[in-house]
């Protein structure tokens, strides 16, 4: 399984259980979040590292912006549509 099909899982999970729900909301508060809530991620059986899913979202970029017109000067600029982590967390901040 890759990054994006566990947080899509885990996304799923949480938005079904509100006791994990509020577990991965409150890593947002900790002094390194990110960190935070792979650690968490790894506690709930989702290998998920810091670079990892850094890395996943940007690689996840680079492909869609090569596939649109070649990946040249024309190709759109898609704002926020390489952090996994921020989209995973405003899916849950919006229920």
């Amino acid at each position: 399984m890759n990054i994006l099909e566990m947080l899509d899982e885990l996304q799923r999970k949480a938005l079904e259980d509100k006791k994990l729900r509020k577990e991965l909301l409150e890593t947002r508060n900790a002094g390194y979040p990110l960190g935070a809530f792979c650690k968490k991620c790894r506690e709930l059986g989702y290998e998920i590292y810091e670079m990892e899913l850094i890395s996943a979202g940007e690689e996840f970029y680079a492909e869609m912006k090569r596939s649109t017109n070649g990946g040249g000067e024309n190709s759109p600029m898609l704002e926020g549509e390489d952090d996994f982590y921020e989209m995973f967390f405003a899916s849950l901040e919006c229920v």
